[in-house]
């Protein structure tokens, strides 16, 4: 990321459902663009975009004791709670029964969400609900409409990343990590192929530059 970013004519950025501190934490070192809780908050250079006020929590009292009761019901799950979101993880939770108690959870969810503009987000070993006007799409929608890029390319490995790829235009190389049903024009088998794509892209950048020497 460091050697890709040093080109200025390169635009990186990460949107990612974590926390703002722990992006800031990893990645706050280098020269890109950060989007933090799905895009809640925003890094742009030197300045910080807070969206939190837009978002409205005034539903999280209806939704925290369905997943308190999963809690009690799901040794080694826990709530993560953050300013606009509720999220109940299950990583440290028996593996067999943290799925069947997921796959119920998420049911109930969507029945007791149904008139709500909520979202509920099946991450890895997470159930996660957010409001729907907020998520990475939207995210990404920003530095599409902000320039005329002549390429484009967006890799996940998440669910929530399938809304990224949904506001795409056609001409733009979306990649999926991973197995499963994507929006993506291309799968690769894991983040090591990730690295090995990306590491590919700036050989290419050094080759160009010493063939014009």
């Amino acid at each position: 990321l460091k050697s890709l970013s040093s080109n200025k004519k390169n635009e990186l950025v990460i949107i990612s459902g974590r926390h703002r501190d722990t992006l800031k934490k990893w990645l706050g070192g280098i020269n890109l663009s950060l989007v933090g809780e799905h895009g809640v908050w925003m890094k742009i250079g030197d300045e910080e975009k807070d969206l939190s006020e837009l978002v409205s929590d005034e539903w999280k009292p209806n939704v925290k004791p369905m997943l308190k009761r999963y809690v009690d019901i799901t040794p080694g799950s826990f709530i993560e709670e953050k300013k606009y979101s509720l999220a109940w993880h299950y990583r440290t939770a028996d593996p067999e029964l943290g799925e069947r108690r997921a796959n119920e959870l998420k049911n109930n969810l969507v029945n007791l969400l149904a008139n709500m503009d909520l979202q509920v987000l099946d991450g890895s070993k997470v159930l996660e609900i957010k409001s729907g006007s907020i998520n990475k799409g939207v995210a990404a929608k920003r530095w599409l409409s902000s320039n005329q890029w002549d390429f484009i390319m967006a890799i996940g490995d998440d669910w929530t990343d399938e809304d990224i790829f949904s506001v795409l235009p056609e001409s733009a190389y979306s990649i999926k990590v991973g197995i499963g049903a994507s929006r993506s024009k291309f799968y690769v088998d894991s983040t090591s192929e990730v690295r090995k794509l990306l590491k590919s892209l700036i050989d290419a950048e050094v080759n160009k530059h010493e063939d014009r020497e």
